[in-house]
């Protein structure tokens, strides 16, 4: 990692011996990107940057994070939100919030959550009170999409004779499939913005994967149990511990044979890049050897880029809310039966439906990861190498 990351530099910074004039430069402070490998610092090339790490570099007019430099009209426009636009959708966004935990809140009482090994969820609820959870989540997560600018929402459902030169076999239309074989075992997206998550509620109201640390919350905590959010709990090292993993991959079964089993949203790329990328797909949701849907997103923007990267939490909720409208497309793709190979093969499934997910979305597929994520934003923020190796996930 080390090597990769003293390759990627252009040019390591040269300290100017004193009176040495051959270096004019070097009393000037440089705005190149820093990275510390061990006690030595490496400058980066900005452009050589962003060409291997495209796949998370920002293109709106509010820079690489979000900082700007601004144009006086564009500050013009932000000064203006800021007295409107912001307090009002931070009210109503924090009021919609509110009634659905009350909704959820009353709909669990007197309820046992369902406990498996460290997961715990009201996801197997049944009758009245699974109606009003899930029709009030995508109700009024809409209306928070709503809020936040998003006024309307392209949608193209594409049918099977549409959809790759391989649709014949292994998409949705077949007629030897049975009802029970018809139905995917989990829903599979692009993964751009945790906007993504308030679309995915609102068209289908899936289970998530989520930290352990979301159940703990306040408000969100509740509904997302009502979700029946699947929560990653790293620290669980038993021997009888199935893991995320093979939670999932019962969720996924279950989905695919119970109608009334509560869908699987998962973003098999397992982070987020900035909409014009497909990384590579992880196998947990192609385990289990069920049917999926693929559904893409996409967010096309004039000024701000919904896409979270590069960029804090709070200054994107923030410049989210400077925005007058907020664009979201999607497209629905048929149901992708694996064939014999793929469900021999995960790793083929998954690479598969990622190709065909790139090219109905017109997504340009990459080779990096969550690693090649850190090692970029450590660089854009001056920290050192061995933080970065310390989070890298297998």
């Amino acid at each position: 990692m080390e090597s990769e990351l003293k390759d990627l530099s252009a040019s390591k910074q040269i300290s100017a011996e004193p009176g040495d004039e051959s270096h004019p430069e070097s009393s000037r402070k440089d705005e190149r990107p820093l990275l510390k490998i061990g006690s030595e610092t490496v400058v980066y090339d900005l452009a050589e940057m962003e060409k291997k790490y495209a796949a998370y570099v920002r293109h709106d007019i509010y820079g690489t994070m979000g900082q700007g430099p601004f144009p006086l009209i564009e500050k013009l426009l932000l000064g203006f939100a800021i007295v409107t636009l912001v307090p009002l959708r931070f009210v109503l966004g924090l009021l919609i919030l509110f009634v659905y935990y009350l909704i959820c809140r009353l709909c669990t009482l007197f309820s046992v959550p369902f406990r498996e090994e460290e997961q715990e969820d009201y996801a197997h609820l049944t009758g009245i009170r699974r109606t009003v959870i899930v029709q009030c989540g995508r109700l009024l997560s809409r209306a928070m999409l709503f809020v936040l600018g998003f006024y309307w929402i392209k949608e193209t459902y594409r049918i099977p004779d549409q959809v790759g030169s391989n649709s014949g076999e292994k998409l949705a239309g077949e007629n030897e499939h049975t009802e029970v074989s018809d139905r995917p075992g989990a829903i599979i997206s692009n993964h751009i913005s945790y906007l993504d998550i308030l679309y995915h509620m609102s068209s289908s109201f899936p289970s998530f994967v989520a930290k352990r640390s979301v159940a703990r919350l306040p408000l969100v905590g509740l509904i997302s149990k009502c979700l029946g959010c699947v929560y990653v709990q790293r620290e669980s090292k038993t021997l009888d511990f199935k893991g995320v993993s093979g939670v999932v991959t019962e969720r996924v079964q279950a989905a695919h044979q119970n109608k009334l089993a509560p869908k699987m949203m998962l973003f098999p790329e397992g982070t987020t890049t900035n909409g014009d990328f497909l990384l590579p797909f992880k196998t947990g949701a192609f385990l289990c050897k069920a049917p999926v849907l693929p559904v893409i997103l996409q967010y096309p923007y004039e000024r701000f880029s919904p896409a979270w990267d590069t960029i804090s939490g709070i200054r994107h909720v923030f410049l989210l809310f400077c925005q007058f409208v907020n664009y979201i497309e999607v497209i629905h793709l048929p149901v992708y039966y694996p064939s014999p190979e793929e469900k021999e093969d995960p790793k083929l499934y998954a690479n598969n439906v990622r190709k065909l997910m790139a090219s109905e979305g017109n997504l340009i597929l990459s080779d990096i990861g969550l690693a090649e994520k850190r090692i970029y934003h450590s660089a854009l923020n001056g920290n050192s190498l061995p933080s970065v190796l310390h989070h890298k996930e297998e």
